[in-house]
């Protein structure tokens, strides 16, 4: 099997397991963690447009409830798999946890090339995915939020369905929603902003300084083009960019605001005529000081992972490193900020959205920001320090921490006593 299909399940259960180990925990903590709480598959029939009826398959994964509702995102693709669910809601209970959120980790997906729809038919399963998972959906049970494909017009759809189905109207339900009806200010940067926010923290910890560090990012969606325009801000010349499309390059450092502009009215990566092109191989084997993954999983393997000479590697993308690669970076020294801690900033804005969804009270953008920043840089400090203790590496210390809170809320609730597991 090629590292590139590796089964995110697999790679997550065998880092639950040893962190498990690497705590001392009883087993039976492993067996608590290693699956979904729940799982729903469902069957989306949907006429098109040129009156044929397709039938689209759909998830959600509910991991672990401990701490408070699930909470994740929902997902278009047509690569999403059931395993791949089950993995999400898993990093997504972590990712909480860390951040110490009273959040579980929620996760859903569709089977669907979005590019193939037109703007009616995206709407109508939109809506149909949401009329499947009401069951088990709510405010108090599990909130849904944007993820790959899908943004706040598509939340919009979703939350408009689940209002009309219940009867009155309910904001709680989705986070990533459009402003006007409920969402946050300073979400859709969310996660590129703590991407960044970790970005320096590890560059502090390295006596790194930014405003003469070189930056590559792969992926230039939401959160690469977020990362890079606070790492533009603060100074660090971003050299590379790629996509699906092809890719960037440009050793003066590219012009990120007019990457953005050029984005932003529809063009690709590819297109930008004021750089060079590169390959995504070559991206990565650039000698920066600064690495960000942000497109999809499997991405820094066995065979790419011993070229890559950044000092940084932050994951903003669920899952980019396999579990070769990231032996490979730790014993070349990279330091690796793992996913579940590097792109927790969009869970957490969500989570704030939630808050004032709630109260029906909403904040400035300033006191987002504000609030986001000490909690990515308390939960940065908590897996620093687990690693200096632990003498481990940056992803089995996010690990242990993430596990440790979960551990807590389960004994203080009784489920676990020494190692009891009568109460389950």
């Amino acid at each position: 099997m090629s590292t590139h299909d590796q089964n995110p399940y697999d790679i997550v259960k065998e880092l639950l397991k040893e962190s498990v180990d690497s705590l001392g925990l009883d087993e039976s903590i492993y067996h608590i963690l290693k699956k979904p709480m729940r799982v729903l598959e469902v069957s989306i029939p949907l006429r098109m447009d040129n009156g044929k009826m397709e039938n689209f398959t759909a998830y959600r994964a509910q991991h672990i409830d401990i701490l408070g509702p699930t909470k994740g995102g929902i997902r278009f693709h047509p690569s999403v798999t059931l395993d791949e669910v089950k993995a999400l809601s898993i990093w997504m209970s972590l990712k909480s946890a860390i951040i110490e959120l009273p959040l579980g980790g929620g996760k859903g997906g569709v089977i669907v090339d979005p590019d193939e729809l037109n703007e009616r038919e995206l709407e109508e399963l939109s809506r149909n995915f949401i009329r499947k998972i009401t069951p088990i959906i709510g405010p108090e049970k599990d909130i849904p939020a944007p993820d790959m494909n899908t943004d706040p017009e598509v939340m919009g759809w979703m939350i408009d369905e689940y209002d009309k189905l219940r009867g009155y109207n309910i904001p709680g339900l989705i986070t990533g929603k459009p402003i006007v009806i409920g969402g946050s200010q300073g979400r859709l940067d969310a996660t590129g902003r703590g991407v960044v926010i970790t970005i320096r923290e590890a560059a502090n910890v390295l006596n790194m300084d930014l405003s003469k560090a070189t930056a590559a990012i792969q992926g230039f969606g939401n959160v690469g083009s977020a990362t890079a325009k606070f790492l533009n801000e603060l100074g660090v010349k971003i050299v590379a960019v790629t996509d699906a499309s092809g890719g960037i390059y440009k050793e003066d450092g590219l012009d990120i605001q007019a990457l953005i502009e050029h984005v932003d009215q529809g063009e690709v990566i590819a297109d930008f005529n004021k750089a060079d092109s590169i390959s995504n191989d070559k991206m990565f084997a650039l000698p920066v000081d600064i690495l960000i993954p942000a497109a999809i999983e499997n991405q820094i393997t066995a065979e790419t992972a011993p070229n890559i000479q950044a000092k940084i590697v932050a994951e903003a993308a669920n899952g980019p490193t396999t579990p070769e690669g990231n032996d490979i970076l730790e014993e070349k020294g990279t330091f690796i900020i793992p996913d579940i801690l590097c792109n927790a900033g969009g869970v957490t804005v969500s989570y704030f959205e939630w808050v004032q969804n709630t109260m029906n009270y909403y904040w400035k953008e300033e006191k987002i920001n504000g609030e986001l920043e000490e909690k990515m840089i308390s939960a940065f400090t908590r897996v620093h320090d687990m690693k200096k203790d632990k003498e481990c590496g940056m992803r089995q210390a996010a690990y242990m921490v993430g596990i440790n809170h979960i551990v807590t809320a389960l004994r203080a609730r009784g489920w676990i006593k020494n190692g009891d597991l009568s109460k389950l």
